[in-house]
């Protein structure tokens, strides 16, 4: 690759990890009396040990909304989160939607913070629970001054806490 597409290139994948984030509640109409703030790292939690996220109560069929503006990296279903989506963001993050009923979007579309990702819903090991969703934000650049010596730890540095970064209203 000649010198100035890697500057380009670098110049890119900085100005990414940089770009300031303004995320919103990605459940309308919810605000944060909709999810239980210590849920967070709450264990013991089924197979997955610990709940890496926070579950945000709705209706089924409710509008889920992009927490920011980014890509969409994945849209589908796997085994414990049903159908889920999962945004690239700013600051390298990783916003994961779980839950669904309904998936409104595609892999490689480009998304604003509050574009329609789905329905809130039971899938997954939702099933035959109230539903949800389950939000999660994942750093690709990990925090480690966030890992501790709680089980699974270590794997605080790349989940944060979506209550410390969504607003409270």
């Amino acid at each position: 690759m000649p010198k100035p597409a890697k500057r380009i290139v670098l110049g890119l994948l900085i100005a990414w990890a940089v770009l300031p984030e303004w995320p919103r509640i990605p459940v309308e109409g919810a605000s944060a009396r909709d999810w239980n703030p210590r849920t967070f790292w709450f264990e013991p939690w089924g197979r997955s040990g610990v709940h890496k996220g926070i579950d945000i109560f709705a209706r089924s069929g409710t509008p889920v909304r992009s927490a920011s503006y980014g890509l969409v990296l994945y849209r589908g279903e796997i085994a414990l989160g049903g159908k889920v989506v999962l945004v690239l963001a700013p600051k390298w993050r990783l916003h994961y939607y779980a839950h669904l009923d309904s998936l409104d979007t595609y892999p490689g579309q480009p998304v604003l913070a509050g574009s329609r990702l789905g329905t809130v819903g039971t899938t997954g090991n939702a099933r035959g629970k109230p539903a949800h969703l389950h939000y999660a934000i994942i750093t690709l650049l990990p925090y480690p001054w966030l890992a501790d010596d709680s089980t699974q730890g270590w794997k605080k540095m790349f989940y944060l806490d979506p209550d410390t970064v969504l607003p409270s209203r």
